[in-house]
């Protein structure tokens, strides 16, 4: 039955958490605390702490360790299953319900207006990651970058995965080489 009650302290903060993980914290904190008595106030604060200082959504740490702390390695699963599960549940439907009316003049509308939008999007957060680079590494080292993974990419063919392990080798490299850290 801990299992269960596992799945139901992070499913519904799941569902009733509009806006994210911050936005279900306190849901979580409920179930957590008053509800099943798993943790003290200060016990889940600190816990909190500690999940908001690592990289990654905050309400999946936390189920991974408080499904621990409860249940084992099950239970860590459990809860992280039950925190993306009304996510990927949503997703579900809307894509069925978006293939359904694919080619209805409505979404074929939407989809003209979002594709712009997304570009322009992706274009401002491009030129926001260049001007951090050229910021941090220098522009030498920016354009090498980008001229190197162009190459690698079009020229190559090298996978995504490979051109972005290696930018992050070469740029780590460059950042101990041009601030000292060797």
């Amino acid at each position: 039955m801990n299992y269960w009650e596992i799945f139901l302290a992070f499913f519904i903060p799941g569902i009733l958490g509009y806006g994210g993980g911050p936005a279900s914290i306190p849901l979580i904190e409920n179930e957590v605390v008053e509800k099943y008595g798993w943790m003290t106030t200060q016990e889940f604060s600190e816990v909190l702490a500690v999940g908001n200082s690592l990289p990654g959504p905050i309400a999946t740490k936390m189920a991974a360790y408080i499904g621990y702390t409860e249940g084992g390695i099950l239970g860590s699963l459990i809860g992280l299953v039950a925190t993306i599960a009304p996510s990927i549940i949503l997703m579900l439907v809307l894509m069925a319900i978006l293939l359904k009316y694919k080619d209805t003049p409505q979404v074929k509308s939407i989809s003209v207006i979002v594709r712009p939008v997304i570009a322009v999007l992706l274009g401002v957060m491009t030129f926001d990651f260049v001007k951090d680079s050229v910021i941090g590494l220098g522009a030498l080292y920016t354009v090498i970058l980008i001229g190197g993974s162009y190459f690698l990419l079009e020229k190559l063919k090298v996978h995504p995965a490979l051109v972005i392990l290696l930018s992050l080798v070469v740029g780590a490299g460059m950042g101990i080489y041009q601030f000292g850290l060797h």
